[in-house]
């Protein structure tokens, strides 16, 4: 089985969820703290396309941060590159945890989706 590279915020406990189950179904794990690394908008434009998931759907849009600086109204004004670069500045934006294997991507916990994607074949 391959390593996934997990984005993820230790303290959060959908994240630790998320974990213990890939970790239950035989997967290592690279794990990376959001607060302190961040995937490069080139890491990030390349599992946003791989995902089919529409941009607003990488955002916490129930943080703090997200809150604070008023995106649920800025963000249809700007233009995927700010989008992205704004995710990158600020871990605490991206919805997380974030895993992937360099091919799927999936972003929060859902343990059904997680069957499907990362459940043993």
């Amino acid at each position: 089985m391959s390593i996934l590279t997990v984005y993820h915020y230790p303290k959060c406990g959908t994240c630790r969820k998320a974990v213990k189950w890939l970790e239950e179904h035989g997967h290592q794990l690279e794990l990376h703290n959001l607060k302190e690394t961040t995937p490069s908008s080139e890491e990030l434009t390349a599992m946003i396309d791989r995902s089919g998931l529409e941009l607003k759907k990488f955002f916490n849009t129930s943080g703090e941060v997200y809150k604070e600086l008023g995106l649920k109204d800025k963000l249809p004004g700007l233009s995927r590159e700010e989008a992205i670069e704004l995710l990158v500045a600020n871990g605490m934006l991206i919805k997380r945890p974030l895993v992937t294997d360099g091919q799927q991507v999936t972003v929060g916990f859902k343990e059904e989706g997680y069957k499907q994607v990362w459940g043993k074949k």
